[in-house]
């Protein structure tokens, strides 16, 4: 890290990483296993700064830049893949939407409640039948005595059940808009979803607005910018984050694989000395490695704005979600039986890889992403003779 990182910032991630491991790994799996997020690892979180980890510090923020969040956030998500869900949706698709979109009196009121932790921000924009086709939503809203009534209902909404406020995208037969919406206002209710295969201490949720009437100053961005700007936004804040957090659910299956196999004997020989185990082992090497080259790669052009950071940022997040997948699966099969039992944590990362696959743009939106940029740069172009 030395040659991208400042000593300060190696200092910072240091500390985080040993708050991880304390702090938020102790309580990882208590709360998966019991499906809640604990309210004092909240507190913990805010006294260290981050909920407000990229924020200006004139609003209480850490103002980290790009590439030292994504370090902290591997450290998270190597611990705890809620904890890293909590800062993925509460400051990056919440936070950073709003300071690049929000008013100044937006900005001055939610981003230090924010930082503190006195309100925790959800994004509200999956539904029914609304996942990666953002365009499709449902809700709705109409104009009435210069205030806004919001009808319809949102479907696996990250800590939509404990949210003190959400971002909520909704439309207007063509017009989309975002809205920000505290939870008590009259007309909401909320609703968890249980029985998921991961995220289960992430308290998702669905959340109904029945009639909901929100003021004319809670329209986030201009009207009808809801899925040009604030949409695209949020879900390029968010898999940012999430590439940076599958790397760490990668990095920690490995160091689990390679614990239990140093330690496995089978037909009277640690397992780790059999080559296929070995190979198991070298390709999840490999594929860190390169993972973590495509995360730094797109923090680094995000810190330096460049232009090209969103489709840097779908290729990290959509290759480092897959290697977590692939090295959480390895990770169980070198376990054997106890790799599906779970007193073992690959039982976990094994779920919880599964799951940033899907979330902030499924694999297969990110290749045709990626595959639409690269048709673009690399087709042949025709010449003039």
């Amino acid at each position: 890290m030395n040659n991208i990182l400042s000593q300060e910032q190696e200092t910072f991630i240091s500390k985080i990483s040993m708050f991880s491991e304390q702090e938020v790994k102790t309580r990882s799996k208590d709360m998966d296993e019991q499906g809640y997020f604990d309210e004092n690892l909240i507190r913990r979180l805010s006294e260290i700064g981050l909920l407000g980890a990229t924020f200006p510090k004139e609003y209480g923020g850490l103002e980290l830049d790009p590439l030292t969040y994504g370090y902290c956030t591997e450290e998270i998500g190597k611990s705890c893949s809620n904890t890293r869900a909590l800062m993925t949706v509460h400051v990056s698709l919440v936070g950073e939407t709003i300071l690049r979109w929000g008013s100044q009196e937006q900005k001055n009121e939610w981003i230090p409640q924010m930082a503190r932790g006195d309100k925790i921000g959800a994004f509200a924009l999956s539904e029914e039948n609304t996942g990666s086709n953002a365009k499709g939503i449902a809700t709705t809203y109409i104009e009435k005595h210069n205030k806004f009534i919001i009808n319809g209902e949102k479907k696996f909404i990250s800590f939509g059940d404990i949210a003190d406020f959400f971002i909520v995208i909704a439309r207007n037969n063509q017009e989309i808009t975002a809205f920000i919406i505290e939870r008590d206002l009259e007309g909401i209710s909320t609703e968890p979803i249980k029985g998921l295969l991961g995220s289960r201490g992430s308290h998702v949720s669905k959340i109904y607005f029945n009639n909901v009437v929100v003021p004319a100053d809670r329209v986030l961005g201009l009207r009808g910018s809801g899925f040009t700007y604030i949409v695209n936004t949020a879900l390029d804040h968010g898999r940012y984050s999430i590439a940076w957090g599958a790397l760490g659910i990668a990095q920690a299956s490995l160091e689990e694989m390679i614990k239990y196999a140093s330690k496995r004997e089978q037909f009277g020989k640690r397992i780790v000395e059999n080559q296929l185990i070995q190979g198991m082992i070298g390709d999840a090497m490999t594929h860190i490695h390169a993972a973590r080259a495509l995360c730094i790669e797109a923090g680094l052009k995000r810190r330096n704005q460049d232009t090209d950071s969103i489709i840097h940022t779908s290729m990290a997040k959509y290759y480092s979600s897959k290697i977590a997948m692939e090295i959480a699966t390895d990770a169980v099969q070198v376990h054997g039986g106890n790799g599906c039992y779970n007193t073992f944590p690959v039982e976990r990362f094994f779920r919880e890889a599964k799951i940033l696959e899907i979330i902030e743009g499924t694999s297969q939106i990110q290749q045709q992403l990626i595959a639409q940029y690269g048709l673009k740069k690399y087709s042949p172009r025709k010449t003039l003779i």
